[in-house]
């Protein structure tokens, strides 16, 4: 559990660092910005290459969100749940606290302003409504899910899954980036609202809530359409 544990902590701090410090420090770096496609592709990079890294250690969640629709669809044991959201809250925190301190060593520095935070009214990049961020935030997980739940079956060639959820979280990226600034993943969120301006811990409840409720249905879903293929799965931690 302790490996399992810091695989967790190791996978979610790279996708925290990887993909919220390419939006702080490289989205609209001067001249030379790497913009939303660039912020998109970061985020589907530290999820692939994890999920190679340390993935066969703990199943390569996360995100607490990855976690419960793994659990609604008999995929995760429920005694792992708060010991892995935990780990992945951590990872996430520590990552940000790391580019806190990186962004605070610019000549110039005078705050962190949203830091990557996601948002919605005012704090979303393009001005969406609160429920325009909801319905975004649920489909989007849901999406997600039902894509690493079918991608880590038991009919698809070994070794390809990584590949395809990678590739799902940069297209979720890059549909959602204007409305919500994309969480889809609830500890990324905390990360960085902890040190953002204060309207970031004040919208965070939206980017706890929806991305958990888009996952429980898609485990849901998923069991409800494929429940015949569960003895095959092989994407899950097995129960101990």
């Amino acid at each position: 559990m302790q490996k399992r544990l810091f695989a967790e902590f190791l996978g979610t701090f790279w996708l925290v660092f990887g993909g919220c410090g390419s939006a702080v420090l490289a989205a609209a770096f001067p001249d030379v910005g790497i913009g939303l496609l660039g912020v998109s592709l970061a985020f589907g990079l530290t999820v692939l290459t994890m999920a190679y890294a340390v993935g066969g250690i703990s199943g390569g969640h996360f995100n607490p969100a990855v976690s419960v629709g793994l659990l609604a669809a008999g995929r995760f044991p429920a005694k792992d749940l708060i010991p892995y959201v935990i780990a992945q809250i951590v990872g996430a925190v520590v990552a940000a606290a790391v580019l806190y301190f990186i962004v605070s060593g610019k000549a110039d520095f005078a705050g962190v302003g949203g830091f990557a935070s996601n948002g919605y009214g005012d704090a979303s990049p393009g001005k969406f409504s609160m429920g325009a961020a909801l319905v975004m935030e649920v489909v989007m997980t849901f999406m997600f899910l039902m894509i690493i739940l079918g991608a880590t079956t038991g009919r698809v060639p070994g070794g390809f899954a990584p590949i395809a959820i990678g590739l799902a979280l940069t297209l979720i990226h890059l549909v959602s980036i204007p409305v919500t600034n994309t969480s889809v993943n609830p500890a990324r969120s905390l990360g960085v609202a902890v040190f953002a301006d204060g309207w970031a811990l004040q919208q965070l409840w939206l980017f706890i809530v929806a991305p958990i409720v888009g996952a429980a249905i898609a485990g849901v879903v998923h069991n409800a359409l494929f429940g015949e293929d569960r003895a095959q799965l092989s994407g899950a931690v097995p129960a101990e």
